[in-house]
């Protein structure tokens, strides 16, 4: 009877076990999703700065907030400039208006200008501060004043004009004003800067990924593979810390059975001639494997060879086993921790090979390569983006990593009218700013698959987006790019963003 409670408490114990298991792993499964998903919606510039002026802002205001209630001679009048200034300053961090410099300047300048046409109509009246009430021509000498002042020392800045009227109306020491508008501003002028240059202008180094720096990725060897394809990945992790190229072949259950029928075939031709020990030991089918392996080795061992002579880069081999070649290449990436999958591109009936879409599939971001002239390196590149975000800034940072510092990269946007252009420039401005190097932006109002057939021979390789990241409503209504360009007289990058 003991014996069997104890079975059952065990029994109950370890069903205890595994739920809990379960439940840890689809907990951690749905954290890293959630924060794939969070990244991925942080890459988008207008994002970040979105999050930054919800935190920054209110956060700025309530500080000063605290520092101004020990001093009983500060107005809250000061607040509302200083809300608004902020909020310029963060809400467009490359624009005219984001300079620290001017807006200190321009605040002060308005809290002065106000202060001085108060004391303009202290003479006039001939009566005290205390007693004197706003007039018509007391606010707009204010403000014509602070115009003037301003736009000839090129400080122009919205919130000054705020500052100049509600010095008019403050009943508190017109110096102290000023002084807390100056103190004020510069403690926010300083916060702007070092997150600007500390941050935002790092993006780049905190929010994306990279592949340059020590990341390895993955060539699956397969049998339209081009060599092209192999130095194209090795330039990718090239640079001052060069990263790994794995090339990878597979042998398949199909792949054993030709070797299995040529020793056959040997043996029976050969029947009379003595084997080797070591070949009697092992079955037909353990020696096909084996002699498969052997061949994939020095296939991939050669191409190893000439990808480290032309680029300086290691490489490893790997030979896998699988009947499935995409879900063997997924993985192999996971297992032998690569960043980046690169593989040559193929197609089925005119539309993309089943290998393909299934690679599109997967959680590690890839490559697919169409080589038009067996190129070795790639000085111009193009690439066309839809818009801001994790995708655009993984193409930018492919492109950008291709063309090394003597070649130029072309980030464009096409649009359909004049209207679209100043969201265009600022989208794409916002784009290019973390990358170094010759970058370039073009906004062509046409089609894209007219601006490609017109401008694709002026360039090495054209870097289109997979389009994976769209639903499938959104890809049968606009299908992708790449599946309406047809063909072009360059070589053609597909990027899907794992």
């Amino acid at each position: 009877m003991n014996d069997m409670l104890r079975e059952r408490f065990h029994s109950l114990y370890r069903s205890v076990k595994r739920f809990k298991r379960r439940n840890v792993r689809r907990a951690r499964r749905f954290e890293r999703r959630k924060f794939k998903l969070f990244r991925a919606w942080i890459e988008n510039t207008q994002n970040l700065i979105h999050l930054s002026i919800v935190l920054f802002v209110p956060l700025l205001i309530g500080v000063v907030t605290l520092i101004s209630n020990t001093v009983s001679q500060l107005s809250f009048l000061l607040f509302p400039p200083l809300a608004s200034g902020t909020y310029t300053l963060f809400a467009n961090p490359t624009g005219r208006f984001a300079s620290p410099k001017r807006f200190v300047a321009g605040l002060t300048t308005g809290a002065v200008c106000g202060w001085i046409a108060l004391e303009v109509g202290v003479l006039i009246h001939g009566m005290s501060i205390g007693a004197l009430r706003i007039d018509a021509a007391g606010a707009a000498l204010s403000v014509l004043l602070t115009g003037v002042v301003t736009w000839s020392f090129d400080i122009e800045e919205p919130a000054a004009f705020s500052t100049a009227l509600l010095v008019l109306v403050t009943k508190t020491s017109q110096l102290a004003y000023v002084t807390s508008i100056v103190v004020s501003s510069v403690l926010v002028a300083s916060v702007f800067v070092v997150w600007k240059q500390r941050f935002f202008r790092q993006r780049s180094r905190y929010l994306y990924r990279t592949t340059t720096e020590e990341s390895r990725v993955l060539v699956p060897v397969r049998e339209n593979h081009q060599r092209s394809t192999s130095l194209l990945a090795g330039r990718l992790v090239g640079g001052d810390d060069p990263g790994e190229v794995v090339l990878l072949d597979i042998v398949d259950d199909a792949a054993i059975a030709e070797r299995e029928r040529d020793i056959y075939e040997r043996t029976r031709e050969n029947s009379d001639a003595p084997s080797p020990s070591a070949a009697r030991r092992m079955t037909p089918t353990q020696l096909a494997t084996q002699r498969a392996c052997e061949e994939a080795v020095a296939r991939l061992e050669a191409e190893a060879d000439h990808i480290t002579s032309r680029l300086d880069i290691p490489c490893e081999v790997i030979v896998a086993a699988g009947e499935n070649p995409a879900t063997t290449v997924l993985e192999t990436a996971r297992d032998a921790d690569c960043d980046l999958i690169v593989t040559a591109y193929e197609e089925q009936d005119g539309s993309l090979s089943p290998f393909i879409t299934e690679l599109f599939t997967g959680d590690t971001d890839a490559v697919i390569h169409r080589a038009v002239e067996g190129r070795s390196r790639w000085e111009r590149v193009l690439a066309p983006v839809r818009h801001g975000g994790d995708l655009a800034n993984r193409m930018i940072e492919f492109a950008t990593t291709l063309v090394g510092s003597w070649g130029q990269v072309s980030v464009c946007h096409c649009i359909e009218s004049e209207a679209e252009r100043n969201r265009a420039e600022s989208m794409l401005s916002y784009l290019i700013e973390p990358f170094s190097g010759d970058v370039e932006t073009r906004i062509p109002r046409s089609s894209i698959e007219d601006f490609l057939g017109t401008v694709a021979p002026q360039y090495d390789l054209v870097m289109l987006g997979a389009s994976t990241d769209r639903s499938v409503a959104s890809r049968f209504v606009t299908p992708p790019t790449f599946e309406s360009i047809g063909h072009i007289d360059c070589d053609l990058a597909l990027v899907h963003r794992g």
